[in-house]
């Protein structure tokens, strides 16, 4: 089997990419095993305070968002960091040539029944005029990310990641320490009969999205002539895992509840990557009015809509919105 180094060189990544994500990847492994050990560690549960985002943050959150950070921080390559856990952009190095946006543990609240889990990331060019504590430098479109990926920490510890030559899905061999190409240039089935959606909140979906699920409900009776399965892991890992392996759609839809964000997931380190990821395994993603990756961000923990995964069921998705 083919390794991370051989398959970045083959992709034609610049040496100080490669060495950026290897560390990256060295945080996560450390990451991978405190996830492990779990209750043994003492490293369940959750803490007495909030993130930004005003959510309560989980042990294993605050654990993972240090390692992270420390170890990006001391690597030289990276000029800023923006994290789902910080509230402002970190300043590293000021002569760093890469921007690195990441969630340290995304689906955090499965910690505690055993489930999946996983660290995605999203890195960029860092434009060299700016101070490396400017939150304006991460104001790019997705379409200038350079790699992005997610490590799932499950039964095995996998990582898929692109650095716009496809994208490849790896797996620790923790007998040596490395990640090992298991499936590369991946492609998304383009036609699916299952699809990802948290139902709960069907109340407050807009329109579009009520028919084109009640029409997957429908079944076989209904417009589209087939049964659809849903399946949801409520961990936004979990669930793109499974579409990029087998196919789907997973949606998290405008929201009505609050017109200040009218999505869950947040642009920089959550759609964004998780768009390339899927753009370049031959699927699509979209906010149900435009491409994820074209949207200019306006501040670094931005929310968006996120509609993604086989071709022909997104667009058939999207048709519901014309």
């Amino acid at each position: 089997m083919k390794r991370l180094n051989s398959q970045l060189q083959a992709d034609g990544c610049p040496l100080e990419l490669i060495l950026l994500i290897r560390t990256l990847l060295a945080a996560c492994k450390e990451i991978s095993f405190r996830v492990s050990q779990g209750a043994l560690a003492g490293v369940l549960g959750s803490t007495l305070s909030e993130n930004v985002q005003g959510e309560t943050q989980k042990k294993l959150d605050v654990i993972s968002n240090r390692i992270i950070l420390d170890t990006l921080r001391e690597s030289g390559y990276v000029k800023a960091i923006s994290s789902e856990e910080e509230e402002k952009v970190v300043g590293c190095n000021p002569e760093g040539k890469y921007l690195v946006s990441f969630d340290p543990l995304d689906g955090s609240s499965n910690t505690e029944i055993n489930s999946l889990i996983g660290t995605i990331f999203s890195i960029s060019h860092a434009p060299q005029w700016m101070d490396a504590d400017d939150p304006a430098a991460f104001l790019q479109p997705g379409s200038q990310q350079v790699a992005a990926g997610y490590v799932l920490y499950g039964p095995s510890t996998m990582l898929a990641m692109t650095t716009g030559r496809g994208t490849h899905l790896y797996t620790l061999d923790k007998t040596h320490g490395g990640f090992l190409v298991t499936q590369a240039n991946i492609q998304v089935p383009q036609d699916t009969a299952e699809f990802a959606i948290n139902s709960s909140n069907q109340r407050h979906w807009q329109e579009p999205m009520q028919r084109y699920v009640a029409d997957l409900l429908a079944g076989t009776e209904g417009p589209r002539g087939k049964d659809y399965n849903m399946r949801w892991v409520a961990a936004m890992v979990g669930d793109i895992h499974r579409v990029l392996c087998r196919g789907g759609i997973f949606a998290y839809p405008f929201d009505k509840r609050n017109p200040k964000t009218p999505g869950k997931l947040r642009l920089l380190y959550e759609a964004n990557p998780m768009a390339f990821l899927m753009e370049q395994a031959g699927g699509l993603a979209s906010t149900g009015n435009g491409r994820i990756m074209e949207i200019m961000p306006q501040e670094i923990h931005q929310r968006v809509p996120v509609i993604l995964g086989s071709k022909n069921e997104v667009e058939a998705c999207l048709e519901y919105y014309k």
